[in-house]
């Protein structure tokens, strides 16, 4: 990953040369092959797991200005502590636009996506935006906020995600592995948002299996086979339950 732009370097943290000696001191060079296994980009890692991550971010959130400072270092989990405890409403597009052209690994993505900008004004405009794009984790990027928005956003109506449906059907032929797994993901929480929903991702899914790409075939059965799964369904025809959102990968 490149450093940000001059305008954002030039915002960093009083706390910032702390929390990095602590990234340091916490990291473990054996967990970087680890790391490297699972498909994580390692350059720049110093070998930190997400749930000790997660405790760091508790002393720190929110934190505009040291989320900024963290993702300058070029350290791979101080882009995540940065996604972790920066703060949504201080977000603007210009910072998402920096940070997505960073976007080199699938878990700085997806906890960029999903733990900060999900949350922010310009979700919808950007998970449309990202999945049109070119770039194998800018484009995974969008659909992994499609997945977020799906279950995070509770008062989002159908119509926005019935609008990503489209979307969904004109990249399920990309075969790039990060993308159409992002692809999955986003039509199978779709999916399980509600019945109409529910519905509306199981046409869609048939509609990719004739497409006739690997990648589009095994996006379709998939998703098919959670979605009409006896589950997926009694989860959704469950009154107490069918508002309830939850999420798997």
């Amino acid at each position: 990953m490149t450093p940000a732009s001059p305008n954002t370097r030039s915002l960093s943290s009083p706390n910032l040369d702390k929390v990095i000696l602590e990234i340091r001191r916490k990291g473990n060079a054996d967990y970087v092959p680890k790391m490297s296994r699972f498909g994580i980009q390692t350059e720049g890692a110093v070998g930190i797991s997400i749930p000790e991550l997660r405790k760091m971010a508790r002393g720190l959130r929110p934190n505009h200005e040291l989320a900024l400072g963290l993702w300058n270092t070029g350290i791979h989990e101080a882009y995540i502590l940065g996604g972790m405890i920066d703060d949504p409403r201080k977000v603007t597009e210009d910072q998402m636009e920096e940070w997505s052209r960073d976007f080199d690994s699938w878990d700085v993505v997806d906890n960029s996506c999903g733990s900060l900008f999900d949350k922010t004004p310009f979700a919808v405009q950007k998970a449309f935006e990202w999945s049109g794009r070119s770039e194998e984790y800018v484009k995974r990027a969008g659909f992994v906020m499609i997945a977020e928005l799906a279950v995070h956003d509770k008062e989002a109506g159908d119509k926005t995600f019935l609008e990503f449906l489209p979307v969904i059907m004109r990249e399920a032929r990309d075969d790039r592995n990060f993308v159409k797994k992002a692809v999955n993901w986003a039509l199978r929480q779709i999916g399980k948002r509600n019945l109409k929903l529910n519905q509306a991702a199981i046409q869609t899914a048939k509609e990719i299996q004739k497409l006739e790409t690997r990648s589009a075939k095994w996006i379709a059965s998939d998703a098919l086979r959670e979605l009409t799964s006896e589950t997926v369904q009694k989860k959704l025809k469950t009154p107490k339950s069918s508002s309830k959102q939850y999420r798997s990968k």
